[in-house]
């Protein structure tokens, strides 16, 4: 049976990297969240959400590590194979975990693994221009590549905390560089994370592929939260663009349906979200 022949005409068909680019190009934002078991990703799912991440955050909302590097290759494939069947509408995507993506040929191996094991359509890597070979390379076989900018949670350690970046004009010009390089390799996704509200509306307008923002302004093609925060189920300090979208509401579907609507209408982010 070709089931995406099916699909292709349902009334709901599934969000594929051409679907993201048209709406880029006809201004309807691109609404993302994380997930990372099949019940929240059947709610994700009936919330209208069009991008699913499997990300390594769930090292720290899941695991309760402090940071994302205790993550391993094993614990993103479990938890994509487990999002992967309560999904049928949204773009699932996995993270690929600290040292995953060290040279080409593990990058490769690896990332197959996310696809075949773990059934993600794309995969997610953190790095500026030094990334550049790494995405050419799973381009060139016809792996999907998100590449992740700004704030990299898996590189903590070595900047000193989570911190927004291209504050400074050197860096920021840096940013951008990297980005089109990026985008020049083969990346079908920028992300970007923690960096001025001004800057992710200008990396968004010199690049022609999707810009999805966390804490980055609202003029990114879309916006992503960590779904324990939609929820407000995260202990501790929050992050400045995080936002309480289950208060006032009776359900976590309502919840994540305010959000994707919220999206949408370009109401989130507010400047209070905002750097």
């Amino acid at each position: 049976m070709y089931k995406h022949l099916q699909e292709r005409y349902a009334p709901r068909p599934p969000v594929n990297v051409g679907t993201l680019v048209k709406m880029k190009a006809e201004g309807e934002k691109i609404a993302a969240i994380t997930a990372y078991d099949a019940s929240f990703a059947t709610m994700v799912d009936d919330a209208g959400v069009d991008v699913v991440l499997v990300g390594d955050s769930l090292g720290m909302v899941i695991q309760g590590h402090d940071t994302t590097v205790p993550v391993t290759l094993n614990d993103i494939i479990y938890h994509t194979r487990a999002v992967a069947k309560g999904l049928y509408r949204p773009f699932l995507i996995a993270d690929m975990p600290f040292m995953t993506y060290a040279s080409r040929e593990q990058a490769l191996e690896n990332a197959v693994r996310l696809m075949q094991e773990g059934g993600a359509k794309m995969v997610k890597l953190e790095g500026g221009a030094g990334q550049v070979e790494i995405v050419e390379f799973l381009a060139s076989h016809d792996i999907a590549v998100c590449a992740h900018l700004g704030l990299k949670p898996q590189s903590v350690h070595k900047v000193g905390g989570f911190r927004v970046q291209g504050r400074e004009e050197q860096a920021a010009e840096q940013m951008l560089k990297d980005a089109q390089a990026l985008e020049a390799a083969g990346a079908d996704i920028v992300l970007l994370e923690c960096i001025p509200a001004a800057l992710g509306k200008h990396i968004t307008e010199q690049l022609h592929v999707p810009v999805i923002g966390i804490g980055a302004g609202p003029d990114t093609d879309g916006q992503i939260l960590v779904l324990y925060d939609v929820l407000d189920i995260t202990s501790g300090r929050k992050p400045k663009f995080s936002k309480n979208f289950l208060a006032g509401r009776d359900s976590a579907l309502e919840a994540i349906k305010a959000y994707t609507q919220a999206v949408k209408s370009k109401e989130y982010p507010g400047p209070e979200h905002c750097f």
